[in-house]
């Protein structure tokens, strides 16, 4: 299984992330387009306007299948080795859930101002490819 993560490339957290997600994962199941990327944006038929809720996690082999936000921190997490026990717990703990989507809500809307702002796009080594829309490469 292949995913895409769409994250914003300017964000210091955000790319500070994808470079922990990168290390772990090496590119076995993720790869990876900067927010900023309009072209590979369009391909997916996302506007820069479907960025403003945050992250997203496109399946590769479904397209169509999409998370955004704090629902696709926790599917990146339920994926990883181990991650899957730590994510079904942390969703039943009654209120928690709630909790930590409006912790991301604030975090996204307030990342530069928290984490600061790069000087130029993260470019992960990584990418998504364009032969690979769809197929699940």
């Amino acid at each position: 299984m292949s995913y895409y993560v769409i994250y914003d490339g300017n964000c210091n957290l955000c790319v500070t992330l994808v470079q922990i997600l990168e290390t772990l994962d090496r590119g076995q199941m993720f790869h990876y387009s900067p927010m900023q990327d309009l072209e590979t944006l369009s391909q997916f038929g996302i506007t820069a306007e479907d960025c403003e809720m945050g992250m997203i996690l496109i399946d590769a082999n479904a397209p169509e299948k999409r998370w955004q936000g704090s629902d696709a921190a926790e599917e990146i997490g339920r994926l990883l080795p181990a991650g899957n026990g730590f994510v079904a717990a942390y969703r039943a703990l009654p209120g928690v859930k709630w909790v930590g989507d409006r912790i991301y809500e604030q975090v996204r809307d307030n990342r530069y101002t928290i984490f600061g702002k790069r000087e130029t796009t993260y470019q992960s080594g990584y990418p998504i490819g364009c032969r690979g829309l769809g197929t699940g490469d």
